[in-house]
């Protein structure tokens, strides 16, 4: 049995919004970034930052459809025949800065992971079971939040 636990991160505080835990699949990151984005509050226009590993068309027609703002990395591998392989995300979408500022944000969600796994003692769970696993990762993530929160509160303006 395997899992992937897949966090939704707010990029101005660096805190975890939505987290989930699936089954390890092929497909599971991409799945989960939609379930975590259908949770957010509708109505809100929102960007989504994420690796190459997201540059799937139907990925990004999934976020169009949703009204997120696809801020993925382009994956431009290029084929053994050498043809660059295309991308789900448009120019219009790359030219604005902040895209570019997603791009550099988006590797902060790497900190939360570290975390988790070094000091929440999640490398290899003690549990079996999704509901078992899942409790746990939901609070490594509720424990990352708080140990955040000092820190946010003593850079805020008095």
């Amino acid at each position: 049995m395997a899992y992937a636990g897949h966090v939704l991160m707010e990029n101005r505080n660096g805190l975890v919004a939505r987290s989930c835990l699936t089954h390890a699949t092929a497909t599971a990151e991409r799945d989960a970034a939609l379930i975590l984005v259908d949770q957010m509050a509708p109505g809100w226009r929102i960007t989504l930052g994420a690796d190459k590993g997201y540059d799937v068309a139907s990925f990004i027609a999934a976020l169009r459809a949703r009204r997120v703002t696809p801020h993925v990395a382009v994956d431009g591998r290029v084929s053994k025949l050498g043809k660059r392989r295309g991308s789900g995300v448009d120019g219009g979408t790359m030219r604005h800065a902040g895209y570019a500022a997603s791009q550099r944000v988006r590797k902060r969600i790497e900190e939360v992971f570290g975390w988790i796994k070094g000091s929440a003692g999640l490398r290899q769970t003690k549990h079996r079971g999704r509901n078992r696993v899942g409790w746990q990762f939901d609070l490594a993530i509720t424990a990352y939040n708080l140990i955040r929160l000092p820190s946010l509160l003593a850079a805020a303006p008095a």
